[in-house]
């Protein structure tokens, strides 16, 4: 992780063009190679990113980021207060609690509540980016990447997203298509999944806890 504060101002040429002037922003370059641009407001949200893969040059005075389709963020530095580097090493992550771990633990244990024909590959499947909730295959034997959530939202639907960016160029795996699975599931977040192409389910935890478990049955 690299840390830049610096004045600057960034302009980005892509499908839309924006501008921010000049000003002390804080500038991220993570090992993923994503570029992202912060003001100390708005929280976690970049004014202005890139996300991975993509390509930064470092000229005088000017870096240039480029993506895969040729879009560009041009950061024009005038001061740099700060730049240093840090190694963080490979992220835990996220421990999730007891009911969503559950729900994980259900859902792969009864993976045709999806629907019939699915068949689970693993829990937990690694990325460079952490861990998939639950990788299986439908009917048709198409690879299903699966994020679960308590309650569904758009960062879900993001963190969703970019797993499949990633999984999709594994060419074992692709084609691989997104389910989005949440107890509950937010009006907007069901939007954006929609428009990427990405299924939405809603799991109901008590009745998936109140299944019968054939497995233990004699008789």
């Amino acid at each position: 992780m690299r840390l830049v504060i610096a004045r600057c101002s960034v302009d980005y040429a892509g499908r839309l063009t924006a501008h921010l002037p000049s000003a002390p922003r804080l500038i991220l370059v993570k090992a993923d190679g994503s570029v992202s641009i912060h003001a100390d407001d708005r929280a976690y949200k970049p004014l202005n990113w890139m996300s991975p893969p993509c390509t930064l040059k470092e000229g005088d005075g000017v870096w240039t980021v480029i993506n895969k389709a040729g879009e560009k963020l041009i950061i024009t530095m005038e001061e740099v207060l700060h730049d240093s580097s840090h190694e963080l090493g490979v992220d835990p992550g996220l421990i999730k609690d007891g009911v969503e771990a559950h729900l994980q633990e259900l859902l792969a244990d009864r993976i045709e509540t999806l629907g019939e024909g699915y068949t689970l590959i693993r829990r937990e499947y690694p990325t460079a980016i952490g861990p998939v909730d639950i990788l299986c295959r439908d009917a048709d034997g198409q690879t299903v990447a699966v994020e679960l959530k308590r309650r569904g939202d758009i960062d879900g639907v993001e963190q969703l997203t970019r797993y499949l960016e990633l999984l999709n160029r594994d060419p074992h795996l692709a084609p691989v298509r997104g389910v989005f699975a949440a107890q509950e599931i937010k009006p907007q977040a069901r939007v954006l999944a929609t428009d990427r192409g990405i299924g939405c389910v809603v799991l109901d935890y008590d009745a998936m806890r109140g299944i019968e478990d054939d497995k233990l049955r004699l008789f």
